[in-house]
């Protein structure tokens, strides 16, 4: 028997030493179609984001060019302010009280800065652990997709974003003939301040495992850097303690006020760390999974779970409990200003000539509360929106499918979601309200400047629960136009967010620029009683809540027509 010659082994290759580069650009691939992925799913979105912070600049700058025209009246307009804690603390210094530019430098800086930093958080994790929990990144994954690609993408996307904020803010300011080097420097703050928080955004992304926790955890960051920046800017001698801050430093560049580029190293210096630890992260946990260990279930669900209204209940209550606690937090700091606002009429002689004729301290004070239980409602819209759009996500998910194919009809599942932008933003508004009531009667202790309507803190909460109650029919109204969206068009559900986008402007800019009365009337926010100190009227509240109704309706018909998914 003869045996087969073996061909000897063939020696093994030379390792490549260009092998770590190529698994370096491995981890990127399919960056640049995911960043245009996330453009084109954003597109409406992130214009609604960045026009209603640039709307935001502009109006605060055309206001004050129509109140304070003069540079004498800009001054003693900010004479007051340095002295003035409450205000202090909600807006920070004044650094230049000179330029309209200066005063619109103070009163939208820090508001700006969470603006942008709400939108930066929020993009990033709707396109990195939002995806991983919807499991559509597993299935993009499993082609010729980087590890890191996805969150390099979303990070693109942010950068993007805030750069056109940017970018648009510091041509609102220069429009409105403020200088160029001031805008520029105001605008690069808020832009630096967003890329910080979305590099912060992408670690909690790899900390938590669903993308809620990974907003809260963010959302608490911006709430603990607003905390810190109040209290060092507060007058109190801890002014260090807003270095602790981005939000304080966003402040500290001092846009019209000596414009100290180098504070915007300081966010940018953090948003590469931020980065490069998100980076080396995404490297070292499951896909899908979270670094934070997660607590188990039980076994079992609880009988409370047995129908379709309260698996909704479930899934909804968190963020609205979220919300809640964050209104009653912002009601008392607006209402806690309330004695600034007095006391820098107060000081400020000719203003009170000027506020005299408009109905006294009293009536000042009530238009200053008005116009924050407008924009406490507003705020309410976003809430109800996201509630209204929660339909959306566990369709696409798949999650609503199964519950669906039980006995459980659409209606009766949407019903149940419903509850919450429809009647749970009232519990988010009366929180402020009652938080707003109390403060501003404790800081006042009765009237205002004795000019008041008395009653004490019992009788400021009756006002400020009034005051914003009665922006829930604008609310509803915002939540119906998003569920037509949502049961009109599937595919195209963040249209929601333009309505929403389109009230805001229009309530915003409208009576700035001057707009006909017809451009106004398309945001019903221009339609409520203006409480409190004006007058009370149904009608108004009446049309707009059988409005509701009625585009509610049609979206309710077309979900219960069409195919999901």
């Amino acid at each position: 028997m003869t045996s087969t010659p073996v061909a000897p082994a063939a020696p093994a290759p030379a390792p490549d030493p260009a092998a770590p580069a190529r698994s370096r650009g491995h981890d990127l691939a399919g960056t640049g179609v995911l960043y245009r992925l996330a453009l084109r799913r954003d597109r409406i979105a992130l214009p609604v984001w960045v026009y209603i912070g640039t709307g935001m600049v502009a109006s605060t700058a055309f206001s004050f060019r129509e109140l304070y025209g003069d540079e004498a009246a800009r001054r003693t307009f900010t004479a007051g302010i340095d002295g003035n804690g409450s205000l202090r603390a909600l807006y920070g210094p004044v650094f230049d009280g000179s330029t309209i530019g200066g005063l619109t430098a103070w009163r939208m800086g820090v508001f700006g800065a969470v603006l942008a930093a709400l939108m930066s958080t929020l993009l990033v994790v709707r396109h990195t652990r939002a995806e991983e929990e919807d499991g559509r990144l597993e299935l993009v994954g499993a082609g010729a997709v980087g590890r890191r690609a996805p969150l390099t993408a979303a990070l693109a996307a942010a950068l993007t974003a805030n750069a056109a904020l940017a970018a648009l803010v510091a041509a609102a300011l220069i429009g409105a003939g403020q200088a160029a080097a001031g805008a520029l420097a105001f605008a690069l703050g808020l832009g630096a301040t967003g890329l910080f928080f979305a590099a912060l955004a992408a670690v909690t992304a790899q900390l938590a495992e669903t993308a809620r926790a990974a907003n809260g955890l963010a959302g608490a960051a911006i709430g603990t850097a607003f905390v810190l920046r109040a209290v060092g800017d507060s007058g109190s001698g801890a002014g260090w303690v807003g270095w602790l801050s981005p939000l304080g430093w966003a402040e500290q560049v001092r846009a019209f006020g000596g414009d100290r580029w180098w504070v915007l190293l300081l966010p940018l210096a953090g948003a590469a760390l931020l980065t490069a630890l998100a980076r080396a992260l995404v490297a070292r946990r499951d896909l899908g999974a979270g670094l934070l260990p997660q607590r188990p279930g039980p076994a079992a669900a609880a009988p409370a779970l047995a129908s379709a209204a309260a698996l909704a209940r479930r899934l909804q209550r968190g963020p609205l409990l979220g919300w809640t606690l964050a209104f009653a937090a912002a009601g008392a700091v607006f209402g806690g200003v309330a004695k600034g606002v007095v006391d820098l009429i107060g000081d400020n002689r000719q203003m009170a000539d000027v506020l005299a004729r408009l109905g006294g301290q009293r009536g000042v004070l009530d238009a200053y509360l008005s116009s924050i239980a407008t924009m406490l409602g507003m705020t309410a819209a976003v809430y109800a929106v996201q509630a209204v759009l929660r339909m959306r996500a566990e369709e696409v998910s798949g999650r609503a499918e199964p519950v669906l194919a039980g006995a459980v009809s659409r209606l009766r599942w949407a019903a149940g979601h419903l509850l919450f932008p429809l009647l749970g933003t009232a519990l988010p508004l009366a929180a402020a309200g009652l938080t707003a009531g109390l403060a501003e009667g404790l800081a006042l202790g009765g009237g205002a400047g004795g000019g008041g309507t008395g009653g004490g803190a019992g009788g400021a909460v009756g006002r400020m629960l009034g005051a914003t109650l009665v922006q829930l029919p604008a609310v509803w109204l915002t939540a119906a136009v998003a569920l037509a969206a949502y049961g009109l068009l599937p595919r195209r559900a963040a249209a929601g967010w333009a309505g929403f986008g389109l009230f805001v402007l229009v309530s915003w800019l409208g009576p700035i620029l001057r707009l006909p009365q017809a451009v106004l009337d398309l945001s019903p926010f221009s339609h409520l009683p203006h409480l409190p100190g004006g007058g009370l009227t149904a009608a108004p509240l009446f049309w707009i809540t059988a409005l509701t109704a009625l585009t509610a309706t049609a979206g309710l018909a077309a979900l219960r027509r069409r195919d999901l998914g």
